[in-house]
């Protein structure tokens, strides 16, 4: 997976070129996240089995990078919906503490 830069673009593309990039940057951040997750429960496994071998540890982790990529293009998780809605400028600003004047 290569994880592209974001870049600013001009005005005359209304911003549709910099959506496209977060959506790509969240899509991926999920993937990441989903195959660390992924990595993690299988480093919690009981024991070697029988026909474990390097080369079948790196075929089940080739398989589980796909399983990520996947379920981040899904939105099986919905981290990038998550982000994209705070970073996407669709989040609501947080209120303000109103601070009671007295008499």
């Amino acid at each position: 997976m290569q994880i592209s830069t974001v870049t600013g673009t001009s005005a005359s593309n209304g911003g549709t070129a910099d959506k496209t990039a977060l959506q790509k940057a969240a899509q991926q951040f999920e993937a990441i996240f989903l195959r660390q997750m992924i990595g993690a429960m299988r480093s919690s496994s009981m024991g070697d089995g029988l026909l474990d071998t390097s080369a079948s540890e790196q075929f089940r982790d080739m398989a589980d990078a796909r399983t990520a990529d996947s379920m981040a293009q899904k939105g099986s998780l919905g981290i990038a919906e998550l982000l994209l809605s705070q970073f996407g400028g669709k989040a609501q600003p947080p209120a303000t503490p109103t601070q009671d004047k007295g008499p």
